[in-house]
């Protein structure tokens, strides 16, 4: 009997230590949501010299001028930069910097500029997602060492406000506020090293269960999103398209993809639209979880939470976004332009995703730093199998103001060996910008449907 009651006693105690350290935070940290931290869990305070300011609730959903087609005026269009990081001063301010931004400066020394503005923190999301980020907060567990999540369903945003681990920061980049349902149609190049590029162009859906009325809850219970993408240029890919249930336990339903080819007229099932699966149309410059800057499973990699530093990084890219460029404006040899960017000094979240011993993927180690405001991640250093800088990643961001939706602009990664890059999210020569809120059926997003999507 007294072994018994050992026994007993010493599984209640793992029980215990189990729950501790896979515990979501208490109400006491909690708190600190809305008044030491940001709702969303950033530093609410500015930094030592006022270079960073506190953060005061974001832009305001009249901050400037939507033209008739849904783009944004800049906010900040009559600011200059305070300076600008060339080859020939990046030194002075490397330790703001990341490895692959001096690289940038090392492989373009000519041409690759940071210009640096000041710093706006201009995050802001509805009351309501604030409100699920708390819930978060207190309920949302990782499963399986951070592979997946549990106790999720009740709040759909922000997995881990308080994060402890590498892993959990990741998973907020991943679980961040889109702003509902959203459709965009955006460009896609890859230039050649001297400049030249043809342009691709899709027609991009994501939807969430909880905004979809028709929806049986049931099979939408460990959905995360539904993700659906038509190329719609050039003639030779148009109608293909791609359809992804993303889902939140990784490890009980990893991702479910299918692909409509329109040339033979087949849906079928698309397991490599995944790690490092060729991305859609990419000419093999990034990989399927490259979009988004990093998406998908984290289960082929050790996360190691480095901590919080302040970098100079793209934000309230407004200009960028402008109407009235052209591709041509943007796309140039070897980068985008980068008198069109622009990057102020923000606190950042620094996580280094380590491939597992026994596990594959092209990269070998992913060095991200994720802005604290947003949760979006801003730039990401690939590395291949040698230890070797390949690829570069840079998300330029700026907020929906309109909607409260942090989002991109332009997603860049470039491949410092090949000298090529691949830009993805330009939309300055379309008809509209993005779509927030649209009326979403869930029989939209099943394998049947995809045939009646893609007809040419």
């Amino acid at each position: 009997m007294k072994t018994t009651r050992i026994l007993q006693t010493g599984a209640l105690a793992l029980t215990l230590l189990a729950g501790s350290v896979w515990a979501a935070v208490s109400e006491q940290e909690a708190a600190q949501l809305g008044t030491t931290l940001t709702p969303l869990g950033a530093e609410k305070a500015g930094n030592a010299d006022g270079s960073i300011p506190a953060w005061a609730g974001g832009l305001s959903t009249t901050a400037a001028a939507v033209d008739g087609k849904g783009f944004l005026a800049d906010p900040f269009a009559n600011e200059q930069p305070l300076f600008t990081i060339t080859a020939a001063n990046a030194a002075q301010y490397q330790d703001k910097l990341s490895a692959g931004q001096l690289a940038m400066f090392k492989r373009y020394p000519e041409t690759y500029k940071i210009p640096v503005y000041k710093t706006h923190r201009t995050a802001a999301v509805p009351e309501a997602i604030y409100t699920a980020a708390r819930t978060s907060a207190l309920k949302t567990t990782p499963v399986d060492g951070g592979n997946g999540l549990q106790n999720f369903g009740d709040s759909r945003y922000y997995a881990f406000p308080i994060p402890k681990t590498g892993v959990e920061v990741v998973w907020n980049h991943i679980t961040r506020y889109r702003g509902g349902n959203t459709r965009r149609v955006v460009t896609q190049a890859t230039p050649q090293t001297n400049g030249s590029y043809s342009l691709v162009k899709f027609e991009d859906e994501v939807a969430f269960p909880a905004d979809m009325p028709d929806l049986d809850p049931a099979k939408g219970a460990n959905v995360l999103l539904y993700f659906k993408q038509q190329v719609t240029a050039p003639s030779r890919l148009a109608g293909n398209v791609l359809l992804v249930h993303e889902t939140i336990d990784q490890v009980k339903e990893p991702r479910l993809a299918w692909i409509y080819n329109a040339g033979q007229r087949r849906v079928r099932r698309a397991p490599q639209v995944a790690y490092d699966g060729p991305g859609t149309a990419a000419d093999g410059m990034r990989t399927a979880d490259n979009f988004d800057m990093f998406s998908g499973a984290p289960d082929r990699y050790d996360w190691q939470l480095v901590g919080k530093k302040e970098m100079y990084i793209p934000y309230n890219s407004y200009k960028l976004d402008s109407p009235s460029l052209k591709y041509d404006d943007v796309i140039k040899a070897g980068h985008i332009n980068q008198d069109l960017t622009r990057y102020e000094l923000h606190r950042v979240w620094e996580v280094v995703a380590t491939l597992k011993s026994g596990e594959r993927h092209i990269y070998a180690k992913r060095h991200m730093y994720v802005d604290e405001d947003t949760w979006q991640i801003a730039l990401v250093d690939h590395y291949d199998g040698r230890g070797q800088l390949w690829r570069v990643a840079e998300g330029h961001a700026q907020n929906y103001f309109n909607h409260q939706v942090p989002g991109y602009t332009l997603e860049a990664l470039y491949d410092l060996v090949a000298g090529r890059y691949l830009a993805l999210g330009m939309k300055n020569e379309e008809k509209s910008a993005y779509t927030f809120g649209f009326k979403a059926s869930a029989a939209d997003y099943t394998p049947a449907a995809l045939r009646s999507s893609g007809v040419r």
